[in-house]
């Protein structure tokens, strides 16, 4: 296949390309490589996938309708898989109309262009922020018609013109729901990375809440795999990737981060925050039903990576900038997919 993937120079993204060129797919990968979060860490694993003889890269912003034709008109596409977004949920509440445009009329330039060249696959990442109220384990069934950030109600947005585009076009789509991913040069802007950062220089960490919020935990490679998965014919399916086990408190993450670097967590609790959630958790017999897919990688094991790559890369992973347009001590980006 030729896949567009867009977002390739992030976290989830580099992640999916780099998993599609191990499976002899050709990929075509598109970022704009803004500083939304330190580029560096962009530009460090867009040099891994430069090094992959089926791999092309172009700067391109998909708020860009523009730049999004030309890239439709270069190549032939057999799926695209849309990783470009804006993240965060802090982030969202002082920035609202960057997340419209870049989820909302990014998507829609991106279905556009699919229409237009007869592309008939989309895989769209979307959030397990949307199931914010509801009774868990989170079931995709469940209504999802109360967004409480503008993160979650963009995500919402693209989610509902991908159901327009495939009901008047066919095309065949993939939504897929994150669980809080987290792994291994990972975004600084969220909660792990941070927390490692943290605990190994011993700085304290500024937590909103009282540290028994907990998440559906998902590693990044698990992410990865299902996401390629989900380049299958479906129809139109809606799919949670997420841990699939019970959620993980903060408290507990905090405190195996600190046996793996053999210090003590420094915490300074303040309120919580009204947009953040409390608990999710995924039910993920969708994904193992239509996917054949369940994680393969333990908290344990994947928090023990996220550690050891940020001492492998020492000094540079210390000096990664933590700002994101938000207070670098607000651990709150955790609790995004």
């Amino acid at each position: 296949m030729n896949c567009l993937v867009t977002g390739c120079a992030g976290f989830i993204g580099s992640r999916v390309s780099s998993l599609l060129l191990q499976q002899g797919h050709r990929v075509v990968g598109i970022d704009d490589l803004n500083d939304y979060y330190d580029a560096s860490l962009k530009l460090f694993r867009l040099e891994a996938l430069k090094l992959n003889f089926g791999f092309r890269f172009s700067r391109v912003n998909i708020e860009n309708s523009v730049s999004v034709a030309r890239i439709f008109n270069e190549h032939h596409f057999d799926a695209v898989i849309n990783l470009a977004a804006a993240v965060g949920v802090r982030h969202s509440i002082a920035n609202p109309s960057i997340f419209m445009s870049t989820n909302g009329m990014g998507n829609l330039n991106l279905l556009e262009a699919m229409r237009q060249h007869e592309v008939k696959k989309y895989v769209l990442a979307s959030t397990s922020s949307l199931y914010a109220g509801q009774g868990m384990p989170f079931l995709e069934s469940l209504p999802v018609n109360a967004p409480i950030s503008p993160y979650a109600a963009s995500k919402k947005a693209a989610e509902s013109m991908a159901w327009t585009y495939h009901h008047l076009y066919g095309i065949d789509t993939s939504i897929l729901r994150y669980f809080t991913v987290y792994g291994p040069a990972g975004r600084p802007d969220m909660g792990i990375f941070r927390f490692v950062r943290w605990i190994a220089e011993g700085e304290p960490i500024q937590l909103y809440g009282d540290g028994t919020q907990s998440r559906d935990f998902t590693f990044v490679d698990d992410i990865a795999r299902g996401t390629v998965q989900a380049l299958r014919p479906l129809g139109f399916e809606i799919v949670n990737l997420g841990g699939g086990n019970n959620p993980t408190a903060l408290n507990v993450v905090l405190e195996k981060i600190g046996g793996l670097l053999d210090r003590e967590p420094l915490i300074h609790h303040c309120p919580a925050h009204c947009a953040d959630m409390q608990s999710t958790h995924a039910d993920i017999a969708k994904a193992q039903r239509l996917l054949n897919w369940r994680p393969e990688v333990n908290l344990d094991d994947g928090l023990q990576q996220c550690v050891q790559w940020y001492l492998d890369n020492l000094p540079w992973s210390a000096q990664l900038s933590l700002g994101c347009g938000t207070d670098v001590r607000d651990e709150s980006s955790v609790f995004a997919a």
